[in-house]
């Protein structure tokens, strides 16, 4: 008895299914579909086919050798591009200007050019025409001679005005890298012209009196 209750049960749900299953069949045109063209080869390489690139790190910026590559990577070497850093010894900003530098370039106030970027990058560019005008002589009788086993480029020489003082850069080219200069850290003058050798800074002007006034915004 209740073997034929299963069977009865069990036969109208089959069929109902097969009815459905019937119902819901339909049939597609994939004739106008097409691959041509198109790649098909998704093979992926085995781990032992991949080839480990080592990574390499430097945080020097990525600017390229000119104007701007110049005085990014010289401020990355003095404060890691920090325009509110002060050094132990009383250095300011993104370039570390001394007070007597920024006295002479008629920047008193040290708390104002901290907290001013434009300014700092004023600065940079004021100190760098004048240097720039104090070595012109030596930046053209120097220009591309080998100092202390490093060639001498525009670039090398006021990278080393900043660090060290045009009139020590002066001293350096002239003693042909007998008289150096290292600041208290133990900084080099040769170590700066070499480091920062070969950069395009041909749009800085020598001034012997630069100004903030006679200053071109698209330059700095």
């Amino acid at each position: 008895m209740v073997r034929n209750l299963i069977k009865v049960t069990v036969l109208p749900l089959m069929l109902g299914i097969l009815i459905v299953s019937n119902k819901s069949e339909k049939t597609y045109d994939f004739s106008h579909y097409t691959t041509d063209g198109i790649a098909m080869d998704f093979s992926v390489p085995l781990p032992e086919e991949t080839v480990q690139t080592p990574f390499v790190f430097n945080p020097t910026p990525l600017t390229g050798k000119n104007y701007t590559g110049f005085k990014e990577a010289l401020a990355f070497k003095e404060s890691r591009g920090d325009y509110l850093t002060i050094n132990r010894f009383g250095y300011l900003g993104k370039y570390q200007f001394g007070a007597s530098t920024l006295d002479l370039l008629g920047i008193q106030d040290g708390s104002e050019f901290l907290e001013n970027p434009v300014l700092q990058e004023q600065a940079f560019l004021l100190n760098a025409s004048r240097n720039k005008w104090v070595l012109r002589r030596d930046i053209k009788r120097y220009e591309g001679r080998w100092i202390s086993g490093v060639r001498v480029t525009e670039s090398g020489i006021l990278a080393a005005a900043h660090l060290a003082g045009p009139g020590s850069v002066k001293k350096f080219l002239r003693s042909g890298g007998a008289t150096g200069f290292q600041d208290a850290f133990g900084t080099s003058i040769r170590s700066y012209m070499k480091r920062f050798s070969g950069y395009d800074v041909s749009n800085i002007e020598a001034i012997k009196k630069p100004s903030l006034e006679n200053l071109s915004a698209s330059t700095y």
